[in-house]
């Protein structure tokens, strides 16, 4: 009788359940709105990640086939043709053409060094500014979802406590269980933020990789210009390529 009066009062007892989709609806439209702004700042935190590093990947690819072709052309309009028509190696070459060809429109008024140099740094600063377009975003996503995740928690234990002292109970079920659920929001935070962080550092570190064979590249630009034609890069010879061999010492008799 004992026994089946205490499995009574155990089905009897409430059940209370606890869990993530349990923490949205207590928390309501504060809970809602903020897992909304968690999910679109991941999604473009991701976004962000996989287009520029498939954009970075292109452009280093590209940079390995300008030293072995584009160089062994005899002049940049020809070497020109050999880049891809949208890559950043043929928007610096146009450019450097562009400039040249309006120097001689300029007569004597200003040092060709000086009007080349500046058109490249200027070209040169316009495709690093696209590389890094985006990372702005993941800097502000690593830096603010704490603290969006810290208000949902303050707010939910706000709520929880509020309802802990309308209803008199402060036994640990009525405290633990709603205070747990608040800080699923923190978690949500911290799980948007480091994504974002490791991703910006990530992007971060092959811009800059990018921007050195940019600015060498530029720079061989530059010195092909300023001594038209005379100076540019040793290229290595192309796999398959005859060697050629160096030229017999006659002898003497």
């Amino acid at each position: 009788m004992i026994i089946e009066l205490l499995a009574a009062a155990g089905d009897a007892a409430p059940q209370t359940s606890f869990g993530f989709w349990e923490a949205m609806e207590q928390g309501g439209f504060v809970a809602w709105f903020i897992l909304s702004v968690m999910i679109i700042m991941s999604v473009g935190s991701f976004y962000i990640l996989f287009t520029k590093l498939f954009e970075q990947q292109k452009v280093m690819n590209q940079f390995k086939g300008v030293r072995q072709n584009f160089w062994r052309a005899t002049s940049l309009d020809e070497g020109a043709k050999k880049l891809d028509k949208n890559s950043a190696w043929r928007q610096l070459v146009d450019d450097a053409v562009k400039a040249r060809d309006s120097h001689h429109q300029m007569g004597d008024s200003l040092e060709a060094h000086d009007w080349l140099h500046g058109s490249l740094a200027r070209s040169e600063g316009a495709i690093n500014s696209s590389l890094n377009g985006g990372l702005a975003f993941l800097a502000t996503v690593g830096s603010t979802s704490p603290f969006i995740g810290l208000f949902g928690t303050v707010i939910g234990i706000y709520r929880a406590l509020i309802k802990i002292g309308a209803a008199g109970q402060a036994s640990i079920d009525a405290v633990a269980g709603p205070v747990g659920e608040a800080l699923i929001m923190t978690a949500l935070g911290l799980a948007v933020a480091v994504p974002a962080v490791l991703a910006y550092n990530f992007l971060q570190r092959r811009n800059k990789a990018i921007a050195e064979q940019l600015n060498g590249f530029t720079v061989d630009l530059l010195a092909y210009l300023v001594s038209d034609g005379a100076v540019k890069p040793t290229v290595a010879a192309a796999p398959g390529a005859p060697v050629a061999k160096p030229a017999a010492t006659p002898t003497k008799a």
